[in-house]
């Protein structure tokens, strides 16, 4: 059906148009190979939601493997383009912080990327996947020792280091095994990305990395970042293989890689000659942004590339070195937009709600929002409550030819902040039973999901060549009581 603006709603956001079709599936927040169907469903790689609820139940998260391969190799093959001359190519490290099993692992290394972990558990599962160690990375702000020696026992190829305590403690650890530790040295440029504050990781008062301002350190006339150059230079245990950074998550424009990488390269340069040392590496992090709803303009792996490309060529040429082998780390804008969560409504309600903008002309008008409540919510997908992220949804069972209503879904929880999507325009007649999608939710979903209320938490199924198979199981009422010593004993 198309839509008139008579149905628009004044507590709509500003960035909320009134779709033309309520039915039709926006570009770019979907994965490759989602569509809807002859009979009005959304299905992927030709199956159904209904055939996926029905085998699988909801909630679910939905993605699509040959999508997340598609993406994955994009990213590899424009970068390795880009830089083909300057350094003869990228490392491609998958965040597997944003979403990772060992299915996911291993469809990273046959893509040809590397894996950045973050904690022991995510070491474990690319153990358990195979992933060789030389393409892992160890991230962290707080590694424990057995983190440490674990890195060391996979012979992983990089420990990026957060701070001096950690690198000393990296030292000693690597000295006393008699092995040589692979550091890199993790850097906040002070570059603020137009990004949520919450997420928003390369300014001075946040907890990761070694500052490069040069009042952040004791020692005079030092940063934190160059005491940690001169000490990892001092240290027969560590192998200062490069520098890293990142300067946030969801960014859209390329300036602020720009500005960070040529910070780097310049730090870079002047590290090498005063300490007399070559520095191989440079890791430029991820953070490229994807859409979660259709105001959303992600840039194609190529252009962010190529921008990328432009700045640590002519920098290099500038200071008369050799580029470093360059690496970063997409995890969001890879596995993002591969999944849509489904969800079966429950209970619809209608409040009325005080006109915006405390206009005194508008005193005591009221108008409607309709409250869409589904099967989940904030236990599977946190990020509208931790970082007040927008979504958008689509009613997936069927097609309608009901005027649009701005719409509210929120979850089951306990909780007044438990909003799935703050603001859609959702068919009129939706009701009980129907099944709603909401795409773009592959990364840091599933990754952040909790047991609130006692909520088992959803399976993740994964479909190519239209067939569908469990890469994560759901959890179930027994799983959550296994750990309940209380129970088990009785």
């Amino acid at each position: 059906m198309t839509t008139d603006s008579s149905h628009a709603s004044p507590l709509a956001p500003e960035w909320l148009a009134l779709p033309e079709d309520l039915n039709a599936l926006q570009s770019p927040m979907w994965a490759a190979g989602v569509e809807k169907n002859d009979a009005g469903e959304v299905a992927i790689d030709g199956i159904s939601v209904k055939e996926l609820k029905e085998q699988f139940g909801t909630p679910l998260f939905v993605m699509s493997e040959s999508d997340f391969r598609s993406r994955a190799r994009a990213f590899k093959d424009a970068f390795d383009a880009a830089f083909a001359d300057i350094c003869g190519g990228v490392d491609v490290y998958y965040a597997g912080k944003s979403f990772l099993c060992t299915a996911v692992a291993s469809w990273v290394a046959e893509e040809g990327l590397r894996l950045d972990t973050c904690s022991g558990g995510e070491l474990a599962v690319a153990a358990r996947a195979g992933i060789e160690g030389r393409n892992l990375g160890l991230h962290g702000n707080n590694k424990s020792d057995a983190e440490i020696n674990r890195a060391l026992d996979m012979h992983v190829g990089r420990i990026v280091v957060d701070s001096l305590d950690e690198l000393e403690r990296v030292a000693k650890i690597a000295s006393s095994r008699g092995e040589t530790a692979k550091v890199m040295l993790r850097l906040t440029p002070g570059v603020h990305a137009h990004t949520h504050e919450f997420i928003a990781t390369a300014h001075e008062d946040q907890k990761f990395g070694l500052s490069m301002a040069e009042d952040s350190t004791e020692e005079a006339g030092l940063s934190a970042a160059e005491e940690a150059v001169a000490a990892a230079t001092s240290y027969s245990s560590i192998e200062l293989l490069g520098l890293h950074c990142h300067i946030g998550s969801q960014i859209f424009e390329p300036d602020g890689f720009a500005v960070a990488g040529e910070k780097l390269l310049r730090f870079l340069s002047a590290m090498q000659s005063k300490y007399s040392i070559v520095l191989p590496e440079l890791d430029l992090g991820g953070g490229y942004g994807i859409a979660y709803t259709p105001v959303d303009t992600p840039r194609p792996p190529a252009e962010i590339a190529q921008a990328m490309a432009a700045v640590v060529r002519s920098t290099c040429a500038e200071l008369g070195i050799a580029a470093p082998r360059i690496s970063i780390e997409p995890g969001r804008a890879i596995v993002g937009s591969t999944t849509f969560t489904l969800y079966e409504v429950g209970t619809l309600k209608t409040v009325r709600v005080d006109a915006p903008g405390g206009d005194a002309e508008q005193e005591n008008v009221t108008y409607p929002r309709r409250y869409v409540s589904v099967d989940g919510g904030m236990s599977d997908n946190a990020r509208p409550v931790l970082y007040d992220a927008d979504y958008s949804a689509i009613l997936a069972s069927r097609s309608s030819t009901a005027a649009p209503q701005l719409s509210r879904v929120v979850g089951k929880h306990c909780e007044s902040g438990d909003i799935v999507v703050r603001d859609v325009y959702l068919p009129a007649d939706v009701a009980a039973g129907d099944l709603l999608a909401v795409p773009g939710t592959g990364a840091y979903c599933w990754a952040l999901s909790s047991n609130y209320n006692y909520l088992a938490r959803p399976g993740v199924v994964a479909v190519r060549d239209g067939a569908a198979r469990l890469i994560v199981r759901g959890e179930t009422e027994e799983d959550l009581l296994n750990r309940d010593m209380g129970v088990a004993n009785v």
